[in-house]
């Protein structure tokens, strides 16, 4: 291949965003590290290559087959980020180990994970997200769950719907069953794909009881509200889960006193896919995208694994998700920030810098003419790079 029939590619599961797209990424990114400060959230960064025995702490098999690995001149192996809980993680075990508790903590940035592209599903993908260390009382999930529902509000999201559950109603429901370890994730695994008819064929061969194999394929299945969770204390016997139900209804009731409980309905089939929650979890669905918008919840057992022995709770946003449900459901975009173009003619350069600074400090945003124009073409130069108004200096 010679060099005049070379087409320069992105990466598989990667693109480009153009200005308008760049723009309002910016600006809902902007609106959600101001609210999360606003909620008394400090801002973590943390670097974009972890070693692999990091990012797999409590990450389990799954993660670790969707890793983009390396390895650094030591031969140690290295890997892309594949989600932002485990760093946070091990940023607040080794770095705030003496701060006071509870942590708060937030990040924006872009995440790396092998999988199918699609639209809202890139291999590259930007996320914003909270972390709460330090307190394992329903009082942090209820915070967290809030500020997610105002999270979707404040990037300009109006429908939508957060589905709420708890590990440990299904973990209760298996232990009481005696299921195997493998016999359990094989179980997880249908649930967390919502694979119904593999859930039956698993549950079949199971050896279960036919009333427990009932039990567990009806729980994807047990969605609504309050009703719905009295509903399911009556199907279980086991302390595991029926404690499980309790806890989502003092998180429910504490979100009604936050005001967002009409966003919230309960679902027992919702486990997430990693193996390190431990209580409460949560995905948010939007109309016109077929996979969550945020999800999260609590993970008790991470920060253990890193030498902290405290509880955690957390939520991650998929920003491209964001802007894809706003497009879908036709919400105007971010507002034309570009307010003047600054054209000149000759020998008046000097004059239109001049113009040029005094509209910025005003406020304005301005772009100066690098060449001199005439009045239509300067005219034309604003239309075409979309300025709302022309200044020219003649």
């Amino acid at each position: 291949m010679n060099q005049h029939e070379f087409v320069p590619q992105v990466p598989y599961g990667t693109r480009d965003f153009l200005p308008k797209e760049a723009s309002q990424k910016r600006t809902v990114e902007g609106a959600l590290a101001h609210l999360f400060a606003t909620w008394g959230y400090d801002e973590v960064v943390t670097p974009t290559i972890e070693y692999l025995e990091t990012m797999t702490v409590g990450a389990g098999n799954d993660l670790d087959q969707h890793m983009f690995k390396f390895f650094d001149k030591n031969n140690r192996i290295l890997a892309l980020r594949s989600d932002m809980t485990t760093p946070m993680a091990r940023v607040a075990a080794t770095r705030f180990k003496e701060s006071p508790i509870p942590m708060k903590l937030f990040y924006i940035t872009n995440v790396f994970r092998y999988e199918q592209a699609q639209a809202g599903r890139q291999c590259e993908f930007y996320q914003a997200g909270v972390e709460i260390m330090g307190v394992s009382e329903p009082t942090a999930d209820a915070e967290i769950i809030a500020l997610a529902v105002e999270s979707m509000l404040k990037s300009g999201l109006q429908k939508f719907q957060i589905g709420l559950g708890q590990v440990d109603f299904i973990n209760g429901i298996m232990e009481q069953s005696e299921l195997s370890l493998v016999q359990r994730q094989q179980i997880k695994h249908a649930m967390v794909t919502r694979d119904l008819v593999g859930l039956s064929e698993i549950l079949v061969d199971s050896g279960l009881a036919p009333e427990e194999q009932t039990l567990l394929k009806n729980i994807p299945l047990l969605h609504g509200k309050e009703n719905m969770l009295k509903q399911a204390y009556s199907m279980v016997t086991n302390d595991k889960s029926r404690k499980a139900l309790d806890n989502l209804a003092n998180i429910y009731h504490l979100l009604e006193h936050y005001g967002v409980s009409q966003y919230v309905d309960f679902d027992l089939g919702i486990i997430r896919d990693f193996e390190y929650y431990t209580g409460m979890v949560f995905e948010c669905y939007t109309p016109g995208l077929g996979f969550p918008i945020c999800g999260g919840g609590r993970y008790d057992n991470m920060l253990n694994s890193f030498g902290m022995n405290t509880g955690a709770t957390g939520f991650a946003l998929g920003i491209e998700r964001v802007l894809l449900a706003l497009e879908r459901q036709g919400i105007v975009g971010i507002p034309n920030c570009k307010d003047i173009y600054v054209g000149w003619g000759k020998e008046k350069l000097v004059a239109a810098i001049g113009q040029a600074e005094i509209l910025r400090q005003s406020g304005c945003s301005v772009e100066l003419a690098l060449i001199p124009q005439s009045l239509l073409e300067a005219q034309i130069s604003q239309k075409s790079k979309g300025y709302t108004k022309l200044v020219y200096v003649e």
